[in-house]
């Protein structure tokens, strides 16, 4: 059995990976299996442990690091988010596709470590438009908000760093331009 495409999926906080995500996961043909990510961070309303993210406490999150447990990790706002390795590589082995949807901290580490990976990256129309997304959310505090679009515009300047680049101006599109990169990469490998 072949082994799966290593995807990564990232761009800025509140850009929209998740909303895009949605909208090609189940695609058959692109064979995706969704990489769950661990966090210290608190569970948002509706968030499942195991399916959103695996919540961790901080002392296991270091404990994963300690023993190489983790694909890529980094902190972001006093919380840690990583990729368990383990997982990763079972799922490959299977055939899957796996895409990670991860920060660019950590999607950097990956890049490096994995120089085959597809590498996407999903950038806002602007960043007004980004502010206004986090905003709506209402999950967090206007210093978080701040901090995001601060790190927001650095991460902007590091889009150079993947090999393809799709502006989330409407999900549904970007969507569509997610699944025919991806499937076009599948077909080089055939």
């Amino acid at each position: 059995m072949k082994r799966g495409l290593l995807i990564i999926f990232s761009g800025p906080s509140g850009v929209g990976k998740g909303t895009v995500r949605e909208l090609f996961i189940h695609r058959e043909e692109l064979n995706l299996a969704f990489s769950i990510s661990m966090t210290t961070r608190t569970k948002r309303p509706g968030e499942i442990d195991g399916k959103d993210y695996y919540f961790v406490d901080r002392a296991r999150f270091e404990e994963a690091i300690q023993n190489d447990e983790l694909l890529e990790y980094a902190e972001f706002v006093g919380n840690y988010y990583g990729t368990p390795l383990q997982e990763v590589d079972r799922l490959r082995d299977m055939g899957k596709n796996v895409i990670l949807e991860i920060e660019v901290q950590g999607a950097l580490q990956v890049i490096d470590k994995v120089p085959d990976a597809l590498s996407i990256f999903l950038v806002p129309p602007s960043l007004e438009e980004l502010k206004r997304r986090i905003e709506n959310r209402r999950t967090e505090d206007p210093e978080i908000i701040d901090q995001r679009l601060s790190k927001a515009s650095k991460e902007m300047d590091l889009m150079n760093q993947y090999r393809y680049v799709v502006c989330n101006d409407d999900p549904q599109f970007a969507a569509e331009m997610v699944s025919l990169i991806i499937r076009r990469n599948i077909e080089a490998t055939l």
